[in-house]
Protein backbone atom coordinates (compact mmCIF):
# COMPACT_ATOMS: atom_id res chain seq x y z
CA UNK A 1 0.00 0.00 0.00
CA UNK A 2 2.96 2.30 0.55
CA UNK A 3 3.75 1.99 -3.17
CA UNK A 4 0.20 2.95 -4.08
CA UNK A 5 0.33 6.03 -1.87
CA UNK A 6 3.72 6.93 -3.33
CA UNK A 7 2.40 6.69 -6.90
CA UNK A 8 -0.69 8.74 -6.02
CA UNK A 9 1.41 11.41 -4.31
CA UNK A 10 3.86 11.56 -7.23
CA UNK A 11 1.09 11.91 -9.81
CA UNK A 12 -0.75 14.50 -7.74
CA UNK A 13 2.41 16.53 -7.21
CA UNK A 14 3.19 16.65 -10.93
CA UNK A 15 -0.40 17.45 -11.88
CA UNK A 16 -0.53 20.36 -9.42
CA UNK A 17 2.93 21.58 -10.47
CA UNK A 18 2.05 21.63 -14.17
CA UNK A 19 -1.31 23.27 -13.52
CA UNK A 20 0.19 26.06 -11.43
CA UNK A 21 3.14 26.58 -13.75
CA UNK A 22 1.00 27.08 -16.86
CA UNK A 23 -2.13 28.58 -15.29
CA UNK A 24 -1.12 32.08 -16.38
CA UNK A 25 -1.79 31.09 -19.98
CA UNK A 26 -5.50 30.98 -19.13
CA UNK A 27 -5.23 34.77 -18.80
CA UNK A 28 -3.64 34.85 -22.25
CA UNK A 29 -6.48 32.70 -23.54
CA UNK A 30 -9.10 35.07 -22.15
CA UNK A 31 -7.36 38.15 -23.57
CA UNK A 32 -6.97 36.41 -26.92
CA UNK A 33 -10.74 36.22 -27.20
CA UNK A 34 -10.93 40.03 -27.27
CA UNK A 35 -11.62 41.28 -30.76
CA UNK A 36 -8.60 42.88 -32.38
CA UNK A 37 -10.43 46.01 -33.47
CA UNK A 38 -10.33 47.16 -29.83
CA UNK A 39 -6.59 47.70 -30.18
CA UNK A 40 -5.40 50.48 -32.47
CA UNK A 41 -1.79 51.37 -33.17
CA UNK A 42 -1.06 55.13 -33.51
CA UNK A 43 0.22 56.39 -36.84
CA UNK A 44 3.99 56.66 -37.17
CA UNK A 45 5.61 60.08 -36.94
CA UNK A 46 8.54 58.94 -39.10
CA UNK A 47 9.05 56.58 -42.00
CA UNK A 48 12.17 54.59 -41.13
CA UNK A 49 14.66 52.99 -43.47
CA UNK A 50 14.69 49.19 -43.56
CA UNK A 51 16.52 46.31 -45.17
CA UNK A 52 14.53 43.16 -45.89
CA UNK A 53 16.84 40.19 -45.38
CA UNK A 54 16.26 36.73 -46.84
CA UNK A 55 18.45 33.72 -46.11
CA UNK A 56 17.90 31.16 -48.87
CA UNK A 57 19.31 27.78 -49.81
CA UNK A 58 18.15 26.36 -53.14
CA UNK A 59 14.94 28.41 -53.17
CA UNK A 60 14.88 29.43 -56.83
CA UNK A 61 11.31 28.16 -57.18
CA UNK A 62 9.77 30.54 -54.64
CA UNK A 63 12.10 33.41 -53.80
CA UNK A 64 11.08 35.52 -56.79
CA UNK A 65 7.48 35.69 -55.47
CA UNK A 66 8.68 36.92 -52.08
CA UNK A 67 10.89 39.62 -53.57
CA UNK A 68 7.99 40.72 -55.77
CA UNK A 69 5.72 41.16 -52.73
CA UNK A 70 8.46 43.17 -51.02
CA UNK A 71 8.88 45.37 -54.07
CA UNK A 72 5.11 45.99 -54.09
CA UNK A 73 4.90 47.28 -50.52
CA UNK A 74 2.81 50.36 -49.75
CA UNK A 75 5.96 52.02 -48.48
CA UNK A 76 8.49 54.36 -50.13
CA UNK A 77 10.79 52.27 -52.31
CA UNK A 78 13.84 54.35 -51.41
CA UNK A 79 13.37 53.37 -47.75
CA UNK A 80 13.29 49.61 -48.34
CA UNK A 81 16.16 47.57 -49.77
CA UNK A 82 15.97 43.81 -50.31
CA UNK A 83 18.98 41.58 -49.57
CA UNK A 84 19.36 37.88 -50.25
CA UNK A 85 22.05 35.63 -48.82
CA UNK A 86 22.28 32.69 -51.23
CA UNK A 87 23.65 30.27 -48.66
CA UNK A 88 25.49 27.22 -50.05
CA UNK A 89 23.17 27.14 -53.06
CA UNK A 90 23.57 24.64 -55.88
CA UNK A 91 20.72 26.05 -57.98
CA UNK A 92 20.11 29.50 -59.51
CA UNK A 93 18.67 31.15 -56.37
CA UNK A 94 21.18 33.99 -56.70
CA UNK A 95 20.34 34.68 -60.36
CA UNK A 96 16.57 34.57 -59.77
CA UNK A 97 16.95 36.96 -56.85
CA UNK A 98 19.01 39.44 -58.85
CA UNK A 99 16.52 39.40 -61.70
CA UNK A 100 13.75 40.10 -59.20
CA UNK A 101 15.60 43.18 -57.95
CA UNK A 102 17.37 42.02 -54.79
CA UNK A 103 20.94 42.75 -53.73
CA UNK A 104 22.54 39.31 -53.52
CA UNK A 105 25.49 37.93 -51.59
CA UNK A 106 26.59 34.36 -52.17
CA UNK A 107 28.03 32.43 -49.25
CA UNK A 108 29.74 29.04 -49.29
CA UNK A 109 30.66 27.46 -45.96
CA UNK A 110 29.92 23.80 -45.31
CA UNK A 111 31.12 23.94 -41.71
CA UNK A 112 28.84 26.75 -40.54
CA UNK A 113 25.48 26.04 -42.12
CA UNK A 114 22.11 27.50 -41.32
CA UNK A 115 20.16 30.71 -41.10
CA UNK A 116 21.96 32.09 -38.05
CA UNK A 117 25.35 31.97 -39.74
CA UNK A 118 23.94 33.43 -42.97
CA UNK A 119 22.42 36.40 -41.11
CA UNK A 120 25.63 37.01 -39.21
CA UNK A 121 27.59 36.94 -42.47
CA UNK A 122 25.30 39.54 -44.06
CA UNK A 123 25.26 41.93 -41.10
CA UNK A 124 29.04 41.84 -40.80
CA UNK A 125 29.44 42.30 -44.57
CA UNK A 126 27.17 45.35 -44.57
CA UNK A 127 29.23 46.92 -41.79
CA UNK A 128 32.47 46.15 -43.64
CA UNK A 129 31.13 47.73 -46.84
CA UNK A 130 29.63 50.72 -45.05
CA UNK A 131 26.11 49.79 -46.17
CA UNK A 132 24.56 49.34 -42.73
CA UNK A 133 22.72 52.67 -42.76
CA UNK A 134 19.37 51.26 -41.72
CA UNK A 135 17.05 51.75 -38.77
CA UNK A 136 15.94 48.13 -38.76
CA UNK A 137 16.10 44.77 -40.52
CA UNK A 138 13.09 42.70 -41.61
CA UNK A 139 13.84 38.96 -41.57
CA UNK A 140 12.03 36.60 -43.94
CA UNK A 141 12.21 33.01 -45.18
CA UNK A 142 12.27 32.46 -48.93
CA UNK A 143 8.84 30.80 -49.07
CA UNK A 144 7.01 33.76 -47.50
CA UNK A 145 4.56 36.08 -49.19
CA UNK A 146 4.17 39.51 -47.60
CA UNK A 147 0.98 41.54 -47.27
CA UNK A 148 1.28 44.91 -49.11
CA UNK A 149 0.90 46.86 -45.83
CA UNK A 150 3.40 44.77 -43.87
CA UNK A 151 6.25 47.30 -43.70
CA UNK A 152 4.00 50.29 -43.04
CA UNK A 153 2.25 48.46 -40.19
CA UNK A 154 5.52 47.28 -38.66
CA UNK A 155 6.82 50.83 -38.93
CA UNK A 156 3.94 52.10 -36.76
CA UNK A 157 4.97 49.83 -33.89
CA UNK A 158 8.70 50.35 -34.43
CA UNK A 159 8.31 54.15 -34.47
CA UNK A 160 7.10 54.07 -30.86
CA UNK A 161 10.73 53.43 -29.89
CA UNK A 162 9.73 50.86 -27.26
CA UNK A 163 10.94 47.68 -28.94
CA UNK A 164 14.22 46.10 -29.93
CA UNK A 165 12.35 43.61 -32.10
CA UNK A 166 8.80 43.11 -33.36
CA UNK A 167 7.09 39.93 -34.57
CA UNK A 168 4.08 39.65 -36.87
CA UNK A 169 0.87 37.77 -37.64
CA UNK A 170 1.89 34.52 -39.34
CA UNK A 171 -0.73 33.02 -41.65
CA UNK A 172 -0.31 30.12 -44.07
CA UNK A 173 -0.26 30.06 -47.86
CA UNK A 174 -1.09 26.32 -48.02
CA UNK A 175 -3.33 25.78 -45.00
CA UNK A 176 -5.63 23.37 -46.81
CA UNK A 177 -2.99 21.17 -48.45
CA UNK A 178 -3.32 18.37 -45.86
CA UNK A 179 -3.41 17.66 -42.11
CA UNK A 180 0.32 18.37 -41.75
CA UNK A 181 0.30 21.87 -43.22
CA UNK A 182 -2.94 22.58 -41.34
CA UNK A 183 -1.34 21.48 -38.06
CA UNK A 184 1.48 23.97 -38.52
CA UNK A 185 -0.89 26.72 -39.58
CA UNK A 186 -3.20 26.34 -36.57
CA UNK A 187 -0.19 26.34 -34.24
CA UNK A 188 1.17 29.60 -35.65
CA UNK A 189 -2.26 31.25 -35.65
CA UNK A 190 -2.67 30.16 -32.03
CA UNK A 191 0.74 31.66 -31.23
CA UNK A 192 -0.32 34.98 -32.72
CA UNK A 193 -3.83 35.11 -31.23
CA UNK A 194 -3.40 33.51 -27.81
CA UNK A 195 0.24 34.22 -26.95
CA UNK A 196 1.78 37.25 -28.64
CA UNK A 197 -1.43 39.31 -28.86
CA UNK A 198 -2.11 38.99 -25.08
CA UNK A 199 1.55 39.62 -24.27
CA UNK A 200 1.40 42.84 -26.25
CA UNK A 201 -1.78 43.91 -24.45
CA UNK A 202 -0.16 43.24 -21.08
CA UNK A 203 3.12 44.94 -21.98
CA UNK A 204 5.05 41.69 -21.64
CA UNK A 205 7.70 40.33 -23.99
CA UNK A 206 6.60 38.57 -27.16
CA UNK A 207 8.70 35.90 -28.87
CA UNK A 208 9.97 35.93 -32.45
CA UNK A 209 9.20 32.82 -34.43
CA UNK A 210 11.45 31.98 -37.33
CA UNK A 211 10.34 34.52 -39.89
CA UNK A 212 8.48 37.78 -40.41
CA UNK A 213 10.11 39.81 -37.66
CA UNK A 214 11.86 43.16 -37.40
CA UNK A 215 15.09 43.79 -35.49
CA UNK A 216 16.32 47.25 -34.58
CA UNK A 217 19.66 48.10 -36.15
CA UNK A 218 20.78 49.22 -32.70
CA UNK A 219 20.37 45.64 -31.47
CA UNK A 220 22.47 44.31 -34.34
CA UNK A 221 25.19 46.87 -33.63
CA UNK A 222 25.10 46.10 -29.91
CA UNK A 223 25.49 42.37 -30.63
CA UNK A 224 28.17 42.88 -33.25
CA UNK A 225 26.08 40.95 -35.78
CA UNK A 226 23.90 37.91 -35.16
CA UNK A 227 25.59 35.70 -32.51
CA UNK A 228 22.72 33.20 -32.29
CA UNK A 229 23.71 29.89 -33.82
CA UNK A 230 21.78 27.17 -32.01
CA UNK A 231 19.35 25.10 -34.06
CA UNK A 232 16.51 27.43 -33.03
CA UNK A 233 18.24 30.77 -33.32
CA UNK A 234 14.92 32.65 -33.11
CA UNK A 235 14.16 31.24 -29.65
CA UNK A 236 17.75 31.86 -28.57
CA UNK A 237 17.36 35.50 -29.60
CA UNK A 238 14.04 35.75 -27.72
CA UNK A 239 15.67 34.34 -24.58
CA UNK A 240 18.55 36.79 -24.90
CA UNK A 241 16.10 39.69 -25.13
CA UNK A 242 14.25 38.52 -22.00
CA UNK A 243 17.49 38.23 -20.04
CA UNK A 244 18.67 41.67 -21.12
CA UNK A 245 15.33 43.33 -20.49
CA UNK A 246 15.03 44.15 -24.18
CA UNK A 247 11.41 44.29 -25.31
CA UNK A 248 9.94 42.33 -28.21
CA UNK A 249 6.65 43.67 -29.53
CA UNK A 250 3.93 42.28 -31.77
CA UNK A 251 2.23 43.85 -34.77
CA UNK A 252 -1.16 42.27 -35.34
CA UNK A 253 -1.74 44.09 -38.63
CA UNK A 254 1.53 43.02 -40.28
CA UNK A 255 0.78 39.76 -42.09
CA UNK A 256 2.96 37.19 -43.81
CA UNK A 257 1.94 33.95 -45.49
CA UNK A 258 4.25 31.03 -44.84
CA UNK A 259 4.42 27.76 -46.76
CA UNK A 260 4.32 24.72 -44.46
CA UNK A 261 5.68 21.23 -45.16
CA UNK A 262 3.15 18.74 -46.50
CA UNK A 263 5.35 15.61 -46.48
CA UNK A 264 5.77 13.92 -43.10
CA UNK A 265 9.47 13.17 -43.68
CA UNK A 266 10.24 16.86 -44.13
CA UNK A 267 7.99 17.78 -41.23
CA UNK A 268 9.81 15.23 -39.06
CA UNK A 269 13.21 16.69 -40.00
CA UNK A 270 12.10 20.26 -39.36
CA UNK A 271 10.43 19.59 -36.02
CA UNK A 272 13.29 17.33 -34.96
CA UNK A 273 15.58 20.34 -35.45
CA UNK A 274 13.18 22.55 -33.50
CA UNK A 275 12.97 20.03 -30.64
CA UNK A 276 16.74 19.63 -30.50
CA UNK A 277 17.10 23.40 -30.62
CA UNK A 278 14.71 23.79 -27.68
CA UNK A 279 16.80 21.29 -25.71
CA UNK A 280 19.92 23.31 -26.59
CA UNK A 281 18.33 26.57 -25.48
CA UNK A 282 17.09 24.92 -22.31
CA UNK A 283 20.54 23.55 -21.49
CA UNK A 284 22.30 26.85 -22.20
CA UNK A 285 19.89 29.38 -20.71
CA UNK A 286 17.59 27.80 -18.11
CA UNK A 287 19.82 28.74 -15.20
CA UNK A 288 19.96 32.37 -16.29
CA UNK A 289 16.18 32.45 -16.83
CA UNK A 290 15.52 31.03 -13.35
CA UNK A 291 17.79 33.65 -11.82
CA UNK A 292 16.00 36.26 -13.93
CA UNK A 293 12.51 35.44 -12.72
CA UNK A 294 13.62 35.00 -9.11
CA UNK A 295 14.50 38.70 -8.96
CA UNK A 296 12.21 41.51 -7.83
CA UNK A 297 8.89 41.33 -9.73
CA UNK A 298 9.09 43.41 -12.91
CA UNK A 299 8.41 43.20 -16.62
CA UNK A 300 11.85 41.62 -17.06
CA UNK A 301 11.36 38.97 -14.38
CA UNK A 302 7.94 38.06 -15.78
CA UNK A 303 9.37 37.82 -19.31
CA UNK A 304 12.07 35.48 -17.99
CA UNK A 305 9.43 33.25 -16.39
CA UNK A 306 7.26 33.23 -19.53
CA UNK A 307 10.31 32.41 -21.64
CA UNK A 308 11.39 29.69 -19.21
CA UNK A 309 7.99 28.01 -19.48
CA UNK A 310 8.23 28.27 -23.29
CA UNK A 311 11.58 26.47 -23.52
CA UNK A 312 10.99 24.07 -20.59
CA UNK A 313 10.75 20.49 -21.91
CA UNK A 314 7.12 20.03 -20.87
CA UNK A 315 6.55 17.26 -23.41
CA UNK A 316 9.60 15.38 -22.13
CA UNK A 317 8.54 15.72 -18.49
CA UNK A 318 5.07 14.45 -19.38
CA UNK A 319 6.61 11.44 -21.12
CA UNK A 320 8.78 10.74 -18.08
CA UNK A 321 5.66 10.77 -15.90
CA UNK A 322 3.86 8.42 -18.29
CA UNK A 323 6.90 6.12 -18.38
CA UNK A 324 7.03 6.06 -14.57
CA UNK A 325 3.41 4.93 -14.35
CA UNK A 326 3.95 2.30 -17.04
CA UNK A 327 6.95 0.93 -15.16
CA UNK A 328 4.90 0.82 -11.95
CA UNK A 329 2.15 -1.10 -13.75
CA UNK A 330 4.65 -3.66 -15.10
CA UNK A 331 6.48 -3.96 -11.80
CA UNK A 332 3.33 -4.80 -9.85
CA UNK A 333 2.84 -8.15 -11.61
CA UNK A 334 3.56 -10.93 -9.19
CA UNK A 335 2.14 -8.97 -6.28
CA UNK A 336 -1.11 -10.03 -4.57
CA UNK A 337 -4.11 -9.48 -6.81
CA UNK A 338 -5.66 -6.75 -4.66
CA UNK A 339 -2.41 -4.73 -4.90
CA UNK A 340 -2.28 -5.25 -8.67
CA UNK A 341 -5.86 -3.98 -8.99
CA UNK A 342 -5.15 -0.91 -6.88
CA UNK A 343 -1.96 0.01 -8.74
CA UNK A 344 -3.55 -0.54 -12.15
CA UNK A 345 -6.48 1.58 -11.05
CA UNK A 346 -4.25 4.45 -9.88
CA UNK A 347 -1.66 4.41 -12.68
CA UNK A 348 -4.10 3.35 -15.39
CA UNK A 349 -6.49 6.15 -14.53
CA UNK A 350 -3.64 8.65 -14.49
CA UNK A 351 -2.38 7.51 -17.90
CA UNK A 352 -5.84 7.69 -19.48
CA UNK A 353 -6.61 11.07 -17.93
CA UNK A 354 -3.24 12.47 -19.04
CA UNK A 355 -3.68 11.40 -22.65
CA UNK A 356 -7.32 12.52 -22.69
CA UNK A 357 -6.50 15.90 -21.14
CA UNK A 358 -3.68 16.42 -23.63
CA UNK A 359 -5.97 15.65 -26.57
CA UNK A 360 -8.92 17.68 -25.30
CA UNK A 361 -6.73 20.66 -24.42
CA UNK A 362 -5.24 20.71 -27.91
CA UNK A 363 -8.69 20.21 -29.43
CA UNK A 364 -10.02 23.18 -27.46
CA UNK A 365 -7.15 25.38 -28.61
CA UNK A 366 -7.69 24.21 -32.17
CA UNK A 367 -11.42 24.98 -32.04
CA UNK A 368 -10.93 28.42 -30.49
CA UNK A 369 -8.14 29.30 -32.91
CA UNK A 370 -10.10 28.32 -36.01
CA UNK A 371 -13.27 30.04 -34.80
CA UNK A 372 -11.45 33.26 -33.87
CA UNK A 373 -9.45 33.30 -37.11
CA UNK A 374 -12.25 31.92 -39.30
CA UNK A 375 -12.13 34.68 -41.90
CA UNK A 376 -8.33 34.49 -42.18
CA UNK A 377 -8.39 30.79 -43.09
CA UNK A 378 -9.26 30.66 -46.78
CA UNK A 379 -10.37 27.05 -47.17
CA UNK A 380 -13.76 25.33 -47.18
CA UNK A 381 -15.82 25.00 -43.99
CA UNK A 382 -15.54 21.23 -44.19
CA UNK A 383 -11.74 21.33 -44.22
CA UNK A 384 -11.66 23.81 -41.36
CA UNK A 385 -13.73 21.45 -39.22
CA UNK A 386 -11.71 18.41 -40.28
CA UNK A 387 -8.37 19.99 -39.45
CA UNK A 388 -9.58 21.08 -36.02
CA UNK A 389 -9.82 17.39 -35.14
CA UNK A 390 -6.54 16.40 -36.81
CA UNK A 391 -4.64 19.20 -35.05
CA UNK A 392 -4.23 17.20 -31.79
CA UNK A 393 -3.00 14.22 -33.84
CA UNK A 394 -0.41 16.45 -35.51
CA UNK A 395 0.74 17.60 -32.08
CA UNK A 396 0.86 13.99 -30.80
CA UNK A 397 3.51 13.26 -33.45
CA UNK A 398 5.80 15.48 -31.37
CA UNK A 399 6.06 12.58 -28.88
CA UNK A 400 8.40 10.40 -30.97
CA UNK A 401 10.08 13.53 -32.32
CA UNK A 402 10.87 14.76 -28.81
CA UNK A 403 12.30 11.37 -27.87
CA UNK A 404 14.39 11.12 -31.03
CA UNK A 405 15.78 14.63 -30.47
CA UNK A 406 17.18 13.49 -27.12
CA UNK A 407 19.53 10.92 -28.62
CA UNK A 408 19.93 11.83 -32.29
CA UNK A 409 22.55 14.17 -33.69
CA UNK A 410 20.64 16.85 -35.58
CA UNK A 411 21.92 19.17 -38.28
CA UNK A 412 20.19 21.92 -40.21
CA UNK A 413 18.46 20.57 -43.34
CA UNK A 414 16.70 22.65 -46.01
CA UNK A 415 12.93 22.40 -46.44
CA UNK A 416 11.94 22.38 -50.09
CA UNK A 417 9.03 24.57 -51.16
CA UNK A 418 6.65 24.52 -54.09
CA UNK A 419 5.07 27.97 -53.93
CA UNK A 420 1.50 26.81 -53.19
CA UNK A 421 -1.07 29.64 -52.93
CA UNK A 422 -4.11 27.87 -51.54
CA UNK A 423 -5.20 30.14 -48.70
CA UNK A 424 -4.03 33.69 -49.03
CA UNK A 425 -6.11 36.18 -47.15
CA UNK A 426 -5.89 39.31 -45.08
CA UNK A 427 -5.99 39.46 -41.30
CA UNK A 428 -8.56 41.67 -39.69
Amino acid sequence: MNMIRMVEAFNLFLAVLFTLAYAYQLVYLFLGLIRRKHWKQPEAAQLHRYAAVISARNEAGVIGELIHTLKQQNYPTDLLDVYVVADNCTDDTAQVSRRAGAIVYERFNQHKKGKGYALDYLFRTLVHEGRDQYDGYLIFDADNLVDPNFVSEMNKVFDSGNYGAITCYRNSRNFGANWISAGYAIWFLREARFLNFPRMLLGSNCHVSGTGFLISADVIRENGGWPYHLLTEDIEFSVSCALKGRRIGYCDKAVIYDEQPTVFRQSWDQRLRWSKGFYQVNANYSGDLVRGFCQKPSRKSWSCYDMFMTVAPGMLLTLVTIAFNLVVCLACWGQPSYIVREILSVSGSFLLSTVASFYLGLLLYGILTVLCEWDQIRISTGKKLLYVFTFPLFMFTYIPISLAALVKKVEWKPIYHTGSRQSLGKAA
